[in-house]
């Protein structure tokens, strides 16, 4: 008998005998040079961006750091801190800080109850929803230099009509609004508020749209009111909206300066001097440009935390 034996190949060998390696992979060469081409297309966006805002600010840092004045042929000397221990002592300084913060603080909170009312206003199944919606746009199309002089014209003690409606009811009509010690900065506050109201309102309007009518549904069914729904449904639904306007309100109100310049130019008597305003006279009134970049500085650090606690809450909100 006969036996036939096979020989079994190996799955590196084939029948000619030769040998065979499994094939390289080839390396995506594609991911490298995306990369590149990414770079590249963003290149021209961050070329202005570089060269209008980051190459400002650190100019603005150093210059913070040097004894520079107004002035032809002047020598720039770097002095180190001598301008912010110099600072430390200038009440008038800390104290439009301090104006600053109440007028930041002021009209953010009160920016965001009156835009959160208007935006549930506008939610609502209204007639003539549309051209609500299209005026309350109405002062984010106007430059803050015009609503200024709009604002003084109506709180004008003489011929103003605030003070012309309120004499006709029976109110003092003689309040000079702008120029009295003790109505100055809540005037301010007010016209600041007025004019910051459309983008926080189509910011909370858009936050609204994208809340569940399910969710309202299913809470008026197990028999909760307007107010219950409103407190745990509409207002944890809203928390990373609000965290994130509220946030860069404050900062865009803290960064304000032609509204008040316009309004008042920090009078009267300093009640409205707010730190941008102090630092712009420090530099362009008296001359003195690196005592006034270190109040600049001052400020950078403020508006630094406020981002830190904003970019936060949002990494939060995205982790939870």
């Amino acid at each position: 008998m006969t036996t036939t034996i096979r020989e079994t190949s190996s799955p590196a060998t084939t029948s000619t005998g030769k040998d065979t390696k499994p094939p390289k992979r080839r390396r995506n060469r594609g991911y490298a040079g995306s990369g590149r081409d990414a770079w590249l297309l963003v290149l021209p966006a961050l070329i202005p961006v570089a060269a209008f805002s980051v190459y400002p600010l650190v100019q603005g840092i150093l210059l913070g750091f040097t004894d520079a004045k107004a002035g032809l042929n002047q020598v720039v000397t770097f002095n180190g801190i001598d301008n912010y221990t110099e600072l430390l002592g200038n009440e008038l300084f800390w104290n439009s800080f301090r104006i600053g913060l109440v007028w930041a603080f002021g009209v953010t909170i009160l920016q965001f109850l009156a835009s959160l009312g208007l935006a549930l206003l506008l939610n609502l199944d209204l007639k003539l929803r549309w051209l609500a919606r299209t005026l309350a746009l109405v002062p984010w199309a106007m430059p803050p230099v015009i609503i200024a002089i709009m604002w003084r014209l109506m709180l004008n003690p003489t011929y103003g009509p605030i003070n012309g409606a309120m004499e006709a009811v029976g109110l003092p009509g003689d309040i000079n609004w702008l120029g009295d010690f003790s109505t100055a900065l809540p005037a301010v506050i007010v016209v600041g508020v007025w004019a910051g109201m459309p983008q926080t309102t189509i910011t909370l309007l858009a936050g609204l749209q994208n809340v569940s009518a399910d969710l309202h549904e299913a809470a008026s069914i197990d028999g909760a009111n307007t107010l219950q729904r409103f407190w745990h449904i509409t207002l944890p639904a809203l928390r990373p909206v609000i965290v994130a306007i509220t946030t860069l309100d404050l900062i865009w109100n803290f960064n304000s300066f032609a509204l008040v310049y316009v309004l008042t130019a920090g009078g009267p008597g300093g009640q409205t001097m707010l730190p941008t305003l102090f630092a712009y006279n420090e530099a362009f009134r008296y001359g003195n440009f690196g005592y006034a970049a270190a109040m600049g500085n001052v400020m950078v650090v403020v508006i630094a935390a406020f981002l830190f606690f904003y970019l936060r809450s949002q990494a939060r909100s995205r982790l939870s």
